[in-house]
């Protein structure tokens, strides 16, 4: 039997090993699961991700392309003369305001990396690529003490349940700036 062209069979697999750990968490995912999702032979996810690892990786890198995206297309971050903290904090509360399901997968792929080794060279990618955005409007040094700001102010609001406030994150980032 001649072999199915499905060029888009990898993005499939990648996005429904996306769902599988938004559903079920990381301990869900397994080749079989994401398969299923994805309707695809099991084979397929073993064929373009030998390990579970390297499906996360792949899973992590896509998702990470959410809060990056957001902070390199909001205009007022690239304006030298934009209130830098104000943006910052308004951003933030865009992000964790809308679909919280989002940034819980996110963070929940980002610190995998705590346990699974395979995933930190990611996660640093996703510390480095909105540092590197950030340094654009101040040096690297503070860019990445505002990484570490706004990650802690999303952990404490994702692990907390509790409301975002803008005012708060503003005045903490402005701190920061000096």
């Amino acid at each position: 039997m001649p072999r199915r062209h499905d060029p888009e069979r990898r993005q499939r697999i990648i996005d429904a090993a996306i769902r599988v750990v938004g559903r079920q968490g990381i301990a869900g995912l397994s080749h079989r699961a994401v398969a299923a999702e994805a309707d695809v032979p099991l084979g397929s996810t073993t064929y373009h991700f030998a390990t579970l690892d390297e499906l996360l990786v792949a899973a992590l890198r896509q998702a990470n392309e959410g809060f990056a995206k957001v902070v390199a297309e909001h205009p007022a971050l690239s304006d030298p003369g934009a209130d830098l903290p104000a943006e910052l904090a308004r951003v933030l509360g865009e992000w964790l305001g809308g679909d919280r399901t989002g940034v819980e997968l996110e963070y929940e792929l980002y610190l995998a990396a705590l346990r699974r080794p395979a995933l930190r060279p990611v996660a640093a990618e996703w510390c480095e690529g909105v540092g590197a955005l950030l340094a654009a409007r101040t040096d690297p040094v503070t860019a990445r003490a505002l990484v570490a700001v706004l990650d802690g102010i999303c952990l404490q609001v994702l692990l907390t349940d509790s409301a975002y406030d803008e005012g708060y994150a503003r005045e903490v980032l402005a701190r920061v700036l000096g």
